[in-house]
């Protein structure tokens, strides 16, 4: 679902990939072939939300923030995170099950590992792996995550494409109001 809140409406590149069964509300941005998938919710009613290019939001996840939060360009918020980032550089990785609290700031191209909590103002440098309970930077990104992030990216965009020509079903094959008839 997509809805305005409080006259403003989410803005959505024609090329993004919006699953169905996502909900985007309030001051949203989303750039060119980004992908929103199942159960994730975007949730702009304190503070605006900037999704930049190719960058996805994998399913069940939650964006939000009590201000505005920017998450760059190739970026992958791996599935069931709760997002509260100040920003997240482009290229950079949050994986599966994390809990990025108001006011992180994670750099460009680093990697905060499954199951991560980063506390309030957390500050995670550019290329940096951070880990654990509660995160810390526990080192540089290496060459291997670097290609587990970019592969992990280009699969992304390329699944968004494959989702987004084929369609919606329901709308485009059930008839008349969804019945089948």
């Amino acid at each position: 679902m997509i809805r305005s809140l409080d006259g403003k409406s989410p803005k959505i590149h024609p090329t993004a990939f919006i699953s169905e069964a996502a909900y985007i509300v309030g001051d949203v941005e989303i750039g060119e072939g980004s992908s929103i998938w199942p159960g994730a919710v975007i949730r702009a009613d304190a503070g605006k939300i900037v999704i930049g290019r190719f960058t996805c939001i994998q399913d069940n996840s939650v964006v939000h923030g009590d201000d505005d939060v920017h998450i760059g360009d190739r970026v992958v918020i791996g599935h069931r995170v709760l997002c509260h980032a100040k920003t997240v550089g482009d290229g950079a990785l949050i994986g599966n099950g994390c809990i990025v609290n108001d006011g992180a700031e994670i750099g460009e191209g680093s990697l905060v590992g499954s199951g991560a909590m980063l506390i309030e103002n957390t500050k995670v440098p550019a290329g940096s792996m951070a880990v654990g309970v509660p995160g810390r930077v526990r080192g540089q990104v290496q060459e291997r995550h670097r290609k587990l992030m970019e592969t992990t990216t280009q699969h992304y965009i390329e699944k968004a494409e494959r989702f987004k020509r084929q369609g919606n079903l329901e709308s485009e094959h059930l008839g008349v109001a969804g019945l089948g008839y």
